[in-house]
């Protein structure tokens, strides 16, 4: 929605005379034919690209001198006074705006605003239509009309780059969520990869060199290679237990640990975030089915609202662990979950509890999950 009002431009070049075209009532002559509406057409396609290249980040010094050449081609071909054939001046420096540094915009304007103003004066009975929209009716004479054109000539341009910076910095936002998903994504990976070279990578080898001493001496003394390979499953055996115990803590999740981290990422984008937890401990298996919970709710508020509260809390009570998140960014709530809720709910359900996600309060959306406490089900 952003980029679309970048186009004003775009509007500025074709309102101007189209209803100065409207008002006078009659066809269009043959050079209005001939040259004005396909020299729109060009400078419109021009327009574009010049748009598309400031979205981009990239250069389009051939577009901007084009436009500007076809912009001055109309001014000196077709009769009009500011608010017709005039807009196109301001329309070009608002879509060179785009692309030029501050100083340049500034010249730009300057250039294109007595430019429009010379190649298409005002006369002392200004041409209805626009002029009708931004001259009082009670104005008499040019001082008006160029007094307003001014006006509009030198804020197209700045509305422009407005934009242009405030989309900017929403799409630097947006990757600045995804890059800390990612991040977060490839610490865990090499965490994991981490543990699993100091666990298996030692036993692993001694198991090898074991192995080896083992079928050298089973030839010569059996009893020592018995030996060796006595320790070979051990050695087994203990390191089964260890990547066990790894992978358990790799599913596992810690709750506290989740909070402060989710409750991060939401500040981290702009979110203020409020946090509730019980004074109680919460058993492992039950804690680490919340911390899912969080993770995805978080998840949701990030893509899927434009919250700028959230509220967590956690309470214990009747045997069961209740989570509940609200937050203030509701967007045509309809109280279905994604298939990232479906999958939690169906992963909740199979040991009893429940999980809801639809309107809370008036503007709110909240998501809840009820979780029974391990020895209670």
């Amino acid at each position: 929605m952003t980029v679309l009002t970048l186009t004003m431009g775009i509007v500025m070049a074709w309102i101007g005379p189209l209803g100065e075209l409207g008002e006078k009532n009659e066809p269009p002559g043959l050079l209005l034919l001939a040259v004005g509406v396909p020299g729109l057409v060009v400078f419109t396609v021009l327009y574009l690209r010049i748009l598309e290249a400031a979205v981009a980040g990239t250069a389009a010094r051939g577009e901007v001198v084009a436009s500007a050449a076809v912009a001055v081609i109309l001014l000196l071909t077709q009769d009009g006074d500011p608010w017709s054939w005039g807009l196109l001046g301001p329309a070009w420096a608002s879509g060179a705006a785009l692309l030029l540094s501050r100083s340049a915009t500034v010249v730009a304007t300057v250039a294109s605003t007595a430019i429009g103003l010379l190649l298409a004066p005002p006369g002392a009975d200004p041409s209805p239509g626009l002029s009708e929209v931004f001259v009082p009716p009670y104005a008499e004479g040019s001082a008006p009309v160029v007094g307003a054109y001014l006006g509009v000539a030198a804020a197209a341009p700045w509305a422009n780059r407005l934009q242009l910076w405030f989309w900017r910095v929403v799409r630097a936002a947006e990757e600045g969520k995804e890059a800390q998903a990612r991040l977060a994504v490839t610490e865990e990976r090499l965490r994991f990869s981490r543990d699993l070279h100091d666990l298996v990578g030692h036993s692993l080898s001694a198991i090898a060199v074991k192995s080896e001493v083992a079928v050298k001496l089973s030839g010569v003394d059996a009893a020592r290679a018995a030996g060796e390979m006595d320790e070979v499953r051990t050695l087994a055996r203990q390191t089964l237990k260890e990547i066990r115990a790894a992978v358990r803590g790799y599913r596992t999740l810690d709750l506290v640990a989740e909070l402060r981290a989710m409750t991060a990422v939401l500040e981290a984008g702009g979110i203020r975030c409020t946090l509730e937890t019980p004074r109680d401990r919460v058993p492992e298996e039950t804690a680490t089915l919340l911390a899912w919970v969080v993770r995805e709710g978080t998840t949701n508020v990030l893509r899927h609202s434009s919250a700028t509260t959230c509220r967590i809390t956690i309470t214990l009570r009747e045997g069961s662990a209740v989570l509940e998140m609200t937050n203030d960014g509701v967007d045509g709530v309809s109280g279905r979950g994604g298939t990232g809720l479906i999958g939690l709910s169906e992963r909740v359900a199979a040991i009893g509890g429940t999980v809801t996600a639809g309107p809370g309060g008036p503007g709110e959306f909240r998501l809840r999950a009820t979780v029974p406490l391990e020895g209670e089900r």
